[in-house]
């Protein structure tokens, strides 16, 4: 079969990484001698896989069939069409040609598998308001955290759909030193005039990543300073990420910071516990783990922090299972954790609280708010319960996670305590949340 030969061929070519990520999820669903229908898992794989690779596909498969024939790409479940299609908004005739500079995507980072959180919302939000268009954010977006909290996640996610529905707008995706690079490069070969008109020009939409990497080069700072200007004044869009807020960047020309900041500031948090545990819950079912609710919960409570811990703890359960022969025990997730983020920590009622928001479904800010609605006091008062039940912390330790003095602790201890001795609801509800406290 062509297809079967090709693909070796197409493995040969580009090496082992870019073809077990893009060209081996594709399926061929329908041949003959004119034409052979690939299936892609979804259709901002499609449009990469049109922008990137279907040239070098389509060459292969020339070379080995007897009479030319047409690669076409469709999305799994759906007809093929061909890739020339367009797909989206039609170019009109006075807009020039979309001739978007993009480096290459996750094929999974999109919207749809983007873990919601309190600590994540504003920035997806402002990410899908600048993709379309919408002014309420501004023309400038500017994201900070610290690794492997998001950042490149949204901006893939950006990237995905402007290439699959609005392919008219001419998108620049670099990361600060692949610009500092190009300039660099442009200035060497007396080429900056063709180097300013490709960004300043033949730019619609903008994303540059991890700014904090030009620390110290001014040059560069200076230029792409420049280019934030002229595209924001032209009202074309920007978004910029960085390990930082603008203000706190070290070896940032001051003209550049206020530029950068001059839009919506937006940072990305942690995760709570309550998305730790759905990303551990849709990355488990990634890797094909057939977690239980008890080894999730595990996992959520103790690996904080970076996503990407979360990912290596999966992965490496996942290879200890392998070796069990496929059967996950307690005691396993247990022993791989530890290996990987230390002893269990301390239960404290910070940790508490996060259980406590998960499980009544109200926001951490909404419990150290002063609101003395029944559906956000009666759980302040459970965590307030739980924590000087099960921790070492002091009634004003306490009582401060909840911005609370300790007589309001004292208060909440008694109330639900007498709860318990006379309502047998409430007493069965601490029994259960005792009982998720060993998993903290």
């Amino acid at each position: 079969m062509v297809w079967e030969k090709a693909k070796a061929v197409l493995k040969e070519s580009l090496g082992e990484s870019v073809y077990s990520l893009w060209i081996e999820p594709l399926e061929c669903i329908y041949s003959d001698a004119e034409s052979i229908h690939l299936a892609c898992p979804d259709r901002f794989y499609r449009a990469h896989l049109t922008r990137n690779h279907l040239c070098l596909v389509q060459e292969k498969i020339n070379q080995l069939s007897t009479v030319p024939c047409q690669v076409l790409l469709c999305d799994k479940g759906a007809q093929a069409l061909p890739a020339a299609r367009p797909k989206g908004q039609l170019r009109l005739p006075h807009i020039p040609e979309s001739r978007s500079v993009v480096r290459s995507l996750h094929p999974r980072y999109t919207f749809d598998s983007f873990m919601l959180g309190e600590s994540n919302l504003l920035a997806q939000s402002a990410c899908k308001s600048m993709m379309k268009g919408d002014d309420s954010v501004g023309s400038c977006l500017y994201i900070n955290s610290s690794t492997g909290l998001g950042k490149s996640h949204l901006t893939h996610a950006v990237a995905h759909w402007l290439l699959a529905e609005s392919p008219q707008t001419r998108l620049h995706y670099v990361t600060a030193q692949q610009y500092a690079s190009e300039m660099v490069r442009g200035i060497q070969s007396h080429g900056m005039d063709q180097f300013k008109r490709k960004y300043h020009e033949q730019c619609d939409f903008l994303l540059v990543e991890d700014v904090h990497t030009l620390k110290g080069k001014k040059k560069t700072q200076e230029e792409l300073n420049e280019l934030l200007d002229s595209l924001i004044k032209s009202g074309k869009r920007v978004i910029l990420t960085a390990n930082n807020t603008p203000r706190d960047l070290d070896g940032i020309d001051n003209e550049f910071r206020s530029r950068m900041g001059a839009g919506l500031v937006t940072t990305i948090q942690a995760p709570d516990l309550g998305t730790r545990y759905r990303i551990v819950e849709s990355k488990a079912a990634q890797c094909g783990l057939d977690l239980e609710g008890e080894a999730i919960s595990h996992i959520s409570a103790q690996v904080k922090g970076d996503v990407r811990r979360i990912e290596s703890t999966l992965l490496a359960l996942r290879a200890k299972a392998a070796l069990a022969g496929g059967r996950i025990e307690m005691d396993m997730v247990r022993e791989v954790v530890e290996g990987l983020v230390g002893v269990s920590q301390t239960l404290s009622t910070a940790l508490i609280g996060e259980m406590i928001s998960r499980e009544f479904k109200v926001s951490i800010k909404e419990l150290q708010s002063r609101s003395r609605k029944k559906v956000v006091s009666f759980p302040r008062q459970v965590a307030m319960y739980l924590g000087r039940k099960h921790t070492s912390e002091s009634l004003a330790d306490i009582g401060q996670t909840f911005n609370r003095n300790h007589a309001t602790v004292l208060h909440a201890v008694k109330v639900v305590s007498n709860l318990c001795l006379h309502d047998t609801s409430v007493r069965r509800q601490m029994e259960i949340l005792d009982q998720k406290m060993s998993q903290l």
